[in-house]
């Protein structure tokens, strides 16, 4: 079937090449940039195509998280935030068009320019654009928010401040970024960093604030109220600049958007049950067919909405963390993953009814293909044949199970694999050759009720093989502080992947990631391949190219068997109240960043 997102590659790819025939990657100002090819939509764009640009605006929606807060900075590793603030209380130069892979266009920024290597990237501050307080967005505002959030804010800004050769002030209102080497993606990563107000910051020290400081923001929303730990309320600030710019036409139209917090997620729902929250997003099918038939649900006061979308799966499930030496071994993790019988865990879970995650990015075009590695893939993985673990080139797939609760052919494989890598059962427990026994901890946070049935059920058959875990339960607070530091051999990981990998990849599975705290490398791989892929995706001359160097990524991380995954859903699930409306039109990221509540309004 021909997607949206393949229509778009194949459009990218020949705008690409009728820009280099013609010279048309110049250097000179322009409305957006794409990633690869020229933007869909023209300079006199009037709103993004999959908004409401005649939404009323008014009313509240209230969400609900499972956890605390004790930041209000989601640019610093130390704390933890309300994850929202992120993307609903900053704005940057460039907006994204989740309508298409990856192109941004003007916002706080009223052009863009590069050259056709892009070895540089050039902004100019729109003449209007301002600050909560009124103030003017300045480029000394921003050359202080690249440098701050570069060198002393959270680490996913560090890789690419360090490809940054010189940053500039180029006249009253431009600013220039000169790349250390022509990089694509970094054109457009620098259009997406938060600006902040430079002189609010004057005399504190960036790295340590919390909640002391409420921001000063160019967004739509500032902050107007908290209780650490319990809720945060952003107001729609009523005299917000950039109303007119055509990306922000027919978006931020709620006025109150509230975050409550919540020690569990069955505690969540209740509240939701209850109306204290008006919108709820579920992830388990079993739960959405079974337990969303309450009251207000029957009378239409909720609704109940699937929002289907083209992006990748991502990766969730239990990760390996091969820091621990029992986990440096390929055969070690593939037998663990043997002995999780997915298929009796996903129908006691969820009724049977959620697909596998089959690899990092199945689910889209960018997914690893069935069988032998072919063509570019092979072609980019030949040069690491070596140091490859088996299955990368030659297929590999996750185990499958009868479905029954004994998983014979499971255990068997994974007993197998476990004396291969010299673990044998002795006197009903695994062991080594010193007889040290197999074991490990599995750290989950207190909140999720789901994971903790997930795990009960995989210890029940780890026990099968003489395996006898430690399940650790935590709060929040000691989850968020063990996992940034990798203290655990096990635990839940999440990591959501667009349609448009680049630059954080090496957050993400980079051999300086691995050994950098508060990293996502949670499983602490270190491969030269993964770093090469990455390095060809970000420098594939086209979209053909990087595709395959995508897809084989994909390889070299599912047959590096680090995780054991779950499921996904190729739709969100959004229960809400019936005034809380979305356009019928939706972006091919579907449920997305910049999804709710950005596009939603409030109808009476």
């Amino acid at each position: 079937m021909i997607t949206e997102f393949s229509a778009h590659l194949r459009a990218g790819a020949a705008a690409l090449v009728f820009a280099a025939a013609c010279g048309m990657a110049s250097a000179e100002p322009q409305h957006g940039i794409a990633m690869y090819g020229e933007p869909a939509l023209p300079p006199d764009f009037v709103s993004l195509p999959h908004v409401n640009p005649d939404a009323p605006r008014g009313g509240r929606i209230v969400q609900g998280e499972v956890g605390t807060f004790d930041s209000l900075n989601p640019h610093i590793l130390k704390g933890r935030v309300p994850w929202q603030l992120r993307f609903l209380a900053y704005e940057s130069l460039m907006a994204r068009s989740y309508g298409e892979p990856f192109t941004l266009y003007g916002l706080l920024a009223e052009s863009v320019e590069t050259d056709e290597a892009r070895s540089f990237v050039e902004f100019t501050l729109r003449e209007e654009a301002r600050f909560s307080d009124g103030s003017p967005v300045t480029v000394e505002d921003v050359l202080w928010s690249y440098e701050t959030l570069g060198t002393v804010g959270h680490p996913r800004y560090h890789g690419s401040w360090n490809k940054i050769a010189s940053a500039e002030a180029t006249g009253a209102r431009t600013v220039r970024f000169t790349f250390t080497e022509p990089d694509r993606e970094l054109a457009l990563i620098m259009g997406m960093r938060p600006i902040l107000k430079k002189a609010q910051w004057d005399g504190i020290d960036f790295a340590e604030s919390g909640l002391d400081v409420i921001p000063i923001s160019s967004a739509p929303y500032v902050i107007e109220d908290f209780e650490a730990g319990r809720f945060v309320s952003l107001r729609r600030n009523p005299d917000y600049w950039g109303n007119d710019v055509p990306v922000r036409r027919g978006t931020n139209n709620i006025d109150e958007i509230r975050m409550e917090f919540f020690g569990d997620a069955s505690v969540m729902f209740e509240a939701f049950k209850a109306g204290e929250l008006n919108t709820m997003r579920e992830t388990n099918r079993a739960k959405w067919n079974e337990q969303y038939d309450f009251p207000a649900v029957q009378s239409g006061d909720v609704v109940k909405s699937i929002i289907p979308h083209e992006r990748p799966s991502g990766i969730a499930g239990l990760v390996m963390n091969t820091r621990n030496p029992i986990f440096a071994d390929w055969r070690v993790r593939e037998a663990l993953i043997q002995a999780f019988n997915f298929e009796f865990v996903n129908q006691i879970i969820t009724g049977g009814e959620a697909p596998r995650i089959t690899s990092y990015f199945s689910n889209s075009v960018l997914g690893l293909q069935p069988g032998p590695a072919e063509g570019l893939v092979a072609d980019l993985l030949a040069p690491f044949a070596d140091e490859l673990t088996p299955g990368t080139l030659e297929g590999y797939e996750l185990p499958v199970s009868d479905g029954s609760e004994r998983n014979r052919a499971g255990i068997r494989a994974a007993l197998a694999l476990f004396e291969e890598a010299g673990w044998t059962v002795q006197e009903g427990k695994l062991a080594d050759a010193a007889g040290a026994p197999f074991t490990f901890e599995i750290v989950l946070n207190q909140g999720s009720s789901e994971n903790q049935r997930i795990v009960d059920i995989y210890v029940s058959a780890l026990s099968r093989l003489g395996i006898e875990p430690d399940v650790t339960t935590v709060d929040s607070a000691q989850y968020k502080e063990r996992t940034t530091a990798f203290d655990f051999d096990m635990a839940y990981y999440i990591r959501g992947l667009s349609l448009s990998p680049g630059n954080e990849q090496l957050l993400y599975w980079g051999i300086e990631a691995a050994d950098t705290e508060g990293s996502r490398n949670w499983m602490g791989v270190k491969s030269p391949a993964a770093e090469a892929m990455v390095d060809a995706m970000l420098n594939a001359p086209d979209q053909e190219h990087f595709i395959a160097a995508t897809r084989a990524l994909d390889r070299i991380l599912t047959a590096g068997r680090y995780v054991i995954p779950f499921w996904h859903n190729p739709e969100a699930r959004l229960a809400h109240a019936k005034e809380l409306k979305y356009p019928s039109r939706l972006p091919i990221y579907g449920d997305w960043i910049g999804f709710q509540p950005d596009l939603w309004w409030y109808e009476d």
